[in-house]
């Protein structure tokens, strides 16, 4: 079964390809994603990296935890479930209201 990591302090420079080649010197590597910012593709300095079996991805958090990469040193954990979304819609919060904030004279 395969086990997500979450990868952090990343360098920026960091592809989604040099993410899996790194973490590949421990084990077989399913997926690496350096997650972006949506508007201008630069990397947010983190990513995910899914390693094909739980004892890699131990071995991985060991060995990888505090490891430098380009000049920075990454962190390693065992990825979190996301935090469940608001599921109000769209639209909530922040309204303009109008009103020159006069009143009458």
């Amino acid at each position: 079964m395969n086990k997500k990591l979450y990868i952090g302090n990343l360098p920026y420079s960091v592809n989604d390809s040099m993410l899996g080649e790194k973490f590949a010197s421990i084990g077989p590597v399913a997926s690496a994603k350096v997650i972006t910012d949506r508007d201008s593709g630069r990397s947010k300095g983190f990513g995910f990296v899914e390693m094909e079996s739980e004892d890699d991805a131990q071995q991985a958090i060991e060995k990888m935890n505090g490891v430098d990469m380009d000049g920075r040193q990454i962190s390693v954990s065992e990825a979190r479930p996301p935090a469940p979304r608001d599921s109000r819609g769209g639209g909530g919060g922040g309204g303009f209201r109008g009103g020159g904030g006069r009143g009458p004279r």
